[in-house]
């Protein structure tokens, strides 16, 4: 049996942001990994894959900032930038340790891996918002192989034909983009999406989004706050320097448009009649964003941005006919909390937590999205709640532990 004070599920941005700072407050834990540090950035996305934010909004708690500023790291890079993010104060990991299972109450958990067992006073969930793919229903009846955004690597990596891209979130509009590039026919089916162009006035759309105000609301302040966790992320690209994205731009580049998939009915794959209304939709909402924009920029003139047009699509495609050989969803995740034995999820299965604290005493969350700003899942706005939450533990704790200060990390 081992014994520890904290024990933190997950060593991607948020286990170690949280790692940090309970070293700087000499607080005892361990953070357990199932793979390596920052294990999905390493195995779980696309090659080409760049961060959709700038440097400038990357960096963890005690990091120094990045090279480059306004550039946009690779996942590659990013994830060596979190190995040396760990190194730089220690951060007491444990590699290749799955969690099997989490129970107890408030006076001691019991954590198994395939190891061992701990008993901790604190669990920090940081297993992030990118738990488990989430794929539809439908794709039982799919026609043709199909998998999931996560198991993409590369275009050549596919099944000879072209393919069918479900989702018109970033992943989904990017990996459509370099499928088309790459000689295949893509069709992309559209359900609901955002829509923002990558740079406005000459600067980058996520700097406007901070001078308005966005990333400091606030989930207490939403009228509808599960509405608020659903909201379409902005579909832009970190590749070549960063790259605008939307229906307009995959269109001209040959991509072909639908509605949302609603099923299959043998070799035919059905779409809902609901494109025209969907770009709509993700028009008027960026609109919306401009005009914010727009009421801080001073007195020039605001920049066009053209609406993206498009007609009704087809109702429903033979796949077959149309050489489609792959179906690939890019349709999320979900969270899997089946380990986790106490009483912390709410009907819809997630975690019910205000500001990460659950219900149980000692048992955290961090890193899900809108957790309590809306960059509370970025890289850069995780490092404010891995604060609140390593304060709260060393608040309830017993008398601080001699451990290393943490060392300032050069990026």
């Amino acid at each position: 049996m081992r014994h520890v004070e904290t024990i933190i599920v997950g060593a991607g941005q948020a286990g170690l942001a949280l790692s940090r700072e309970l070293t700087r407050l000499r607080r005892d834990h361990v953070v357990l990994e199932r793979g390596r540090v920052g294990e999905r950035w390493r195995s779980e996305r696309w090659d080409s894959l760049a961060l959709l934010t700038p440097n400038w909004m990357n960096a963890l708690p005690g990091s120094a900032p990045h090279p480059d500023a306004d550039g946009f790291l690779s996942r590659t890079a990013f994830a060596g930038y979190l190995a040396r993010y760990a190194n730089s104060f220690g951060a007491p990991v444990v590699e290749g340790t799955s969690v099997l299972s989490v129970s107890g109450d408030a006076h001691a958990y019991r954590v198994r891996t395939q190891a061992d067992v701990w008993h901790t006073a604190n669990v920090v969930v940081a297993s992030g918002g990118c738990d488990v793919p989430a794929v539809p229903s439908t794709a039982a009846d799919a026609p043709v192989r199909s998998l999931h955004a996560a198991e993409y690597r590369r275009p050549e990596g596919l099944a000879p034909g072209g393919v069918l891209v479900v989702g018109a979130g970033p992943s989904g509009q990017q990996i459509a983009l370099e499928l088309r590039r790459a000689g295949r026919d893509v069709v992309l089916a559209a359900g609901r999406h955002g829509r923002m162009p990558r740079r406005y006035r000459g600067r980058d759309a996520f700097a406007w989004l901070r001078d308005v105000g966005h990333y400091e609301a606030t989930i207490d302040a939403e009228p509808d706050p599960a509405a608020a966790r659903r909201a379409p992320s902005f579909p832009l690209d970190g590749r070549d320097g960063g790259r605008s994205l939307d229906l307009g731009v995959l269109r001209r580049e040959g991509v072909r448009l639908t509605g949302r998939l609603t099923g299959f009915d043998g070799e035919r794959a059905r779409f809902a009649d609901d494109l025209v209304a969907n770009a709509a939709e993700a028009d008027a909402s960026m609109r919306r964003h401009l005009a914010r924009f727009d009421a801080i920029a001073g007195d020039a003139p605001p920049e066009t941005v053209a609406p993206v047009t498009v007609d009704a699509g087809p109702a429903s495609l033979d796949l077959a006919a149309e050489g489609i050989g792959t179906i690939l969803w890019a349709t999320g995740y979900r969270r899997d909390y089946g380990w986790l034995d106490v009483p912390v999820t709410g009907a819809d299965g997630e975690i019910a937590h205000r500001r990460g604290v659950t219900a149980a005493p000692g048992v955290y969350a961090l890193g899900l999205r809108f957790q309590h700003h809306r960059d509370s899942h970025f890289v850069g706005g995780v490092g404010r709640d891995a604060v609140f939450l390593a304060e709260r533990i060393a608040a309830t704790a017993a008398a601080p532990q001699p451990v290393a200060q943490p060392l300032a990390l050069a990026a």
